[in-house]
């Protein structure tokens, strides 16, 4: 089997297992229940079995963070895509086609200065280079 084939047998066992993950949302699990009818499964779910159960308290970084391995992953859909960059750009992050401003693109070069005054692991040459970057623009150094 190539890489790219699907094994039909895996499509439906994850279909299957997102219908019951209480992390997925439930428009996904709608996707998946419309998705195994469309390939002739049988599918075994009572409808209030995902509305009864409330989410448990979700990492809102790691969501997050879910979101944006969505855009660069390959093999994920642009509508998929498309729906990451709005949660992210809803969550005040930026999606893939904007970059940081130049203020914040400053602030963190200043927060990596700062950052390698206290590493153990940066030499003291890079110390004072650091130091007196920070210095020249204004930075108090604790």
């Amino acid at each position: 089997m190539s890489e790219h084939t699907k094994d039909t047998t895996r499509v439906v066992a994850g279909l299957k297992a997102a219908i019951h993950n209480p992390h997925v949302s439930e428009e996904a699990k709608e996707h998946a229940i419309q998705r195994l009818r469309e390939m002739g499964q049988d599918v075994d779910v009572a409808p209030q079995e995902t509305a009864e159960k409330p989410p448990p308290q979700q990492d809102e970084g790691r969501v997050l963070a879910g979101y944006k391995a969505t855009l660069s992953n390959p093999y994920t859909s642009e509508e998929a895509k498309k729906h990451a960059e709005e949660v992210l750009q809803a969550a005040g992050i930026y999606g893939r086609h904007q970059d940081a401003t130049d203020e914040e693109h400053g602030t963190r070069v200043l927060a990596g200065y700062k950052a390698a005054i206290h590493n153990p692991r940066v030499s003291d040459e890079a110390k004072q280079h650091a130091r007196q970057y920070l210095e020249e623009h204004g930075v108090e150094i604790e």
